[in-house]
């Protein structure tokens, strides 16, 4: 009986012992970030990899003025004030690469979650080790529509698919028309052909039976990379669209436009989804004449006054990295607020827990740095509450221009002429 009450204690002490080493392991929730750190998109991975950063100093420090969720607390207070532990890995803008880093992250570095890709193509390949691995993976702005249909488990993406954000650039042009504008009849399409400019050529073409005041002039695919776009070019001037809508990533969209500069290609409007001609990089690098492309957004710091979290967010990354927020690094951050949210629901650092915690996500817009009616995800893990926005860069400056009853400055169009 001695021997058996002696078992007993030992038993209850290493119980003990081992709920004290888990609480201890949960003081920091370990997340890995996969973003393209080296390669064409380095800059735009390195500003959008910043964000992430700057939403994990949000959790993880204490400001009495922070009107951001988690902004006066420090750390996670479903799990006791844990901190989280970001480590990221540079894909270099290859799926292998992706792959092979999403792997190591997960069994070596003991990641219980991931952000990522930028890149569509990295996000399917990463996503795909994740949810073998049976860990949450969570997308802010990889937008290929099939991400969302492979019945995965363990992946929720927060940003919309190549497919919603299509139908937006019809309704734009049909609503340009409407209100007095030079409408529109004839649209060229010009895609990278990665799996993101692959899915977002079939959304679109997909809309032109359900708008059928357009019709499709031209549709341009180039090889990602590419230092050279003159043919292409040739070819969209020998169609002669009215508007041209572009898939591309920062390097091939300052191409594309001192292409269409040095052509003298006129159309009316020169548009884009994702990043591409609204980005640090493309102001920068075309000066004065990234003034009137228009782009796809999901977030605009004129939208402040509509948010008071906007002009926080927008403070506090310009202060920290010396530059203005783009869209793209504001849908990054918006994904890690919304993955430390299930965390903090789930109360525990269990992979398992965390999805769950993520299925039942409920985030009103309010609490959003986006102009988004709130996160919510439906079986398949797409948010179903986002919307979308254009911008177009005016004086040097991103202007939320449509829908036109949201919009916080006056639409150039037709773009004028070359200066």
């Amino acid at each position: 009986m001695q021997l058996q009450t002696k078992l007993l204690a030992a038993a209850a002490l290493i119980g003990c012992v081992v709920a004290g080493a888990s609480f201890a392991q949960e003081k920091t929730v370990k997340i890995g970030a996969l973003y393209p750190l080296s390669g064409q998109v380095a800059k735009s991975g390195e500003d959008t990899l910043n964000a992430i950063k700057l939403a994990v100093q949000v959790i993880n420090t204490t400001n009495p003025d922070s009107k951001l969720p988690f902004g006066k607390t420090a750390g996670l207070p479903g799990l006791g004030g844990a901190k989280i532990e970001l480590i990221a890995a540079d894909h270099q803008g290859s799926p292998e690469i992706g792959a092979a880093e999403a792997e190591r992250l997960i069994a070596q570095e003991k990641v219980v979650a991931l952000l990522g890709a930028f890149h569509s193509s990295v996000a399917a390949t990463s996503s795909q080790v994740a949810e073998r691995s049976q860990i949450p993976y969570v997308s802010g702005e990889s937008e290929a529509t099939t991400l969302t249909e492979r019945k995965f488990k363990y992946f929720f993406r927060t940003t919309p698919s190549s497919r919603t954000q299509a139908q937006d650039f019809f309704t734009f042009l049909r609503d340009v028309g409407k209100t007095g504008g030079t409408p529109v009849k004839t649209v060229a399409l010009v895609t990278e052909n990665t799996l993101w400019g692959q899915e977002f050529a079939k959304s679109v073409e997909g809309y032109f039976k359900e708008f059928p005041e357009f019709t499709l002039a031209a549709k341009i695919t180039y090889a990602q990379g590419t230092t050279d776009v003159s043919s292409e070019v040739q070819r969209l001037i020998a169609a002669n669209p009215d508007v041209v809508i572009h898939a591309s990533y920062d390097a091939e969209a300052i191409l594309f436009a001192k292409t269409y500069k040095s052509f003298g290609f006129q159309p009316k409007g020169i548009m884009a989804i994702g990043a591409a001609f609204g980005s640090g990089a493309f102001r920068t690098a075309l000066g004065e004449d990234a003034n009137y492309f228009l782009v796809r957004e999901h977030w605009a710091r004129d939208l402040a006054a509509k948010n008071a979290l906007i002009e926080e967010v927008a403070k506090l990354y310009e202060k920290a990295y010396g530059k203005p927020m783009d869209g793209t690094p504001a849908r990054a951050f918006q994904a890690t607020m919304v993955l430390a949210d299930a965390i903090n629901r789930a109360g525990s650092a269990d992979p398992a827990k965390i999805r769950k915690a993520l299925a039942e996500t409920n985030m009103p817009g309010e609490q959003l740095i986006m102009p988004w009616q709130g996160v919510r995800f439906d079986e398949t893990g797409q948010n179903v509450l986002t919307r979308g926005i254009f911008i177009q860069t005016q004086e040097g400056k991103p202007a939320t221009v449509w829908p036109f009853d949201f919009a916080q400055a006056k639409l150039v169009w037709p773009r004028p002429a070359w200066k």
